[in-house]
């Protein structure tokens, strides 16, 4: 299969606050067709993207940026019925009990892993 078809045309929101990582899953994720959105490295940068935008099909959120947490930028692409996933060094406690059923991928994320995920959303 052409690597671009996977995620062909879907727009991909990244929220990542290390820049390598960060541009490194950016440009796989448009190897596989995806229009990325960001990478927002920020809580208040992610909210500004999903308040500008008007389509976003997944999101991709790193539980921790510049020691905030993520979950408001969570918790607004929830409203707007947006599926995503989370990203993470760290084990499952750290994520609060309304986001339980959120997949969790563990860092280094492998991009099989990833691709899986957010083609099942």
């Amino acid at each position: 299969m052409d690597n671009s078809a996977v995620l062909g045309g879907r727009r991909l929101l990244v929220v990542e606050d290390d820049y390598l990582v960060a541009m490194d899953l950016a440009e796989e994720l448009a190897g596989h067709g995806a229009e990325v959105l960001g990478p927002a490295g920020s809580v208040e940068e992610a909210l500004a993207l999903v308040a500008a935008e008007s389509r976003i099909d997944a999101a991709v959120l790193d539980i921790n940026l510049r020691n905030e947490k993520v979950y408001p930028v969570a918790e607004a692409l929830r409203a707007r019925n947006v599926p995503f996933v989370f990203t993470t060094g760290y084990d499952a406690w750290v994520v609060p009990e309304t986001f339980a059923a959120v997949r969790r991928l563990e860092k280094p994320v492998h991009i099989r892993a990833l691709m899986q995920s957010l083609s099942d959303k």
